[in-house]
């Protein structure tokens, strides 16, 4: 018997997802609904602060990387309107500082993306000192790596002599990689 997670969430089962990827926030958003969330959707940090400011939700997601800024800024709005607001940080360029920097300001998690509903649900009712269970089926290696590339190839417009640039890596070696399959 599975348990029906939407009984942790408690009687406001407001979210605001903060995301400049639309399809994915909306993806996001129709996922979470089915989980029990109550979910509002923002595409930038002009927005998600809004938003955060007229009707702070019990619950987060936010991106840090947004085209008109941080979204640390988003989290301080919350944390300032609602302290006890769970928010989870949700990024595609991972870093130890900016997972530091998060936590600092009040995010009571740091996902790397790609991450599913699931992950997101389980973080946002993760209590206590409790750590998230591991994903039954993780990424392999060679797929995280074959991500992290088209994130950057997206981000540099397609451009894959910039991308080999900003990945430290040779142009004709890139566009080897970028003509295969995705890896399993």
């Amino acid at each position: 018997m599975t348990e029906d997670p939407s009984a942790d969430l408690g009687p406001d089962r407001s979210l605001l997802l903060v995301d400049d990827d639309e399809p994915f926030v909306k993806r996001l958003a129709k996922a979470m609904e089915k989980r029990g969330f109550l979910p509002e959707t923002a595409q930038s940090v002009a927005e998600g602060r809004a938003k955060a400011i007229a009707h702070p939700p019990a619950y987060a997601v936010v991106d840090l990387r947004l085209e008109d800024g941080n979204g640390l800024e988003v989290i301080e709005a919350l944390r300032e309107k609602r302290p006890n607001c769970r928010v989870v940080v949700l990024t595609g360029y991972g870093a130890i500082a900016t997972a530091v920097a998060a936590v600092k300001i009040g995010a009571i998690d740091y996902l790397s993306k790609p991450a599913d509903a699931n992950d997101v649900t389980n973080a946002l009712l993760a209590r206590g000192g409790a750590l998230p269970e591991v994903s039954e089926n993780p990424m392999s290696a060679d797929r995280v790596r074959w991500e992290h590339i088209q994130r950057v190839y997206e981000m540099c417009d397609r451009n894959v002599s910039e991308t080999a640039r900003r990945l430290s890596m040779h142009r004709r070696t890139l566009q080897r990689i970028l003509a295969k399959r995705s890896p399993k």
